[in-house]
């Protein structure tokens, strides 16, 4: 687990983690799902990504209020999917957890890591930007992002 007195609670996530995840997630997405009925179940098969993937959540106190879930394959990381609780929102818990997956990806041997966000989440495009991401391709709903590691 990493602390420090200006930043959560960074650690890997386990199967008792999954409830909390799930209700992090659903919050986080909740402002934006009426408005996008194409938006994907954000939070279905949160114990398979646990296993199957790298899953990090943030805490404060005891209480799960941020997530990012991603993949690792030989050079090239892919964020899958970042929630961070509206409660907390705006006060840098999304960019804790992306320098997180990105230190992580990078000493496990990444050189790039991709993402794909949704075109009608564009606050999610100018966050990225802002840390050093940029646009690749547009694709129907989808803005493909890349950052170099």
């Amino acid at each position: 687990m990493t602390r420090t007195s200006a930043q959560p609670a960074i650690r890997k996530a386990g199967l008792q983690d999954v409830d909390a995840l799930k209700s992090c997630i659903d919050r986080a997405y909740q402002p934006v799902k009426s408005n996008l009925p194409d938006l994907p179940d954000v939070s279905a098969g949160i114990a398979d990504d646990i296993r199957d993937h790298h899953v990090l959540v943030a805490e404060l106190g005891r209480r799960i209020t941020g997530c990012a879930i991603f993949s690792l394959k030989g050079s090239r990381a892919h964020l899958m999917n970042i929630a961070v609780d509206p409660d907390v929102k705006g006060q840098g818990l999304g960019r804790c957890l992306i320098e997180h997956v990105e230190r992580i990806a990078r000493d496990g041997g990444a050189t790039e890591i991709h993402l794909a966000t949704h075109v009608g989440m564009p606050g999610n495009v100018t966050l990225y930007s802002h840390l050093g991401w940029s646009e690749t391709s547009i694709t129907g709903n989808k803005i493909l992002m890349k950052k170099d590691l």
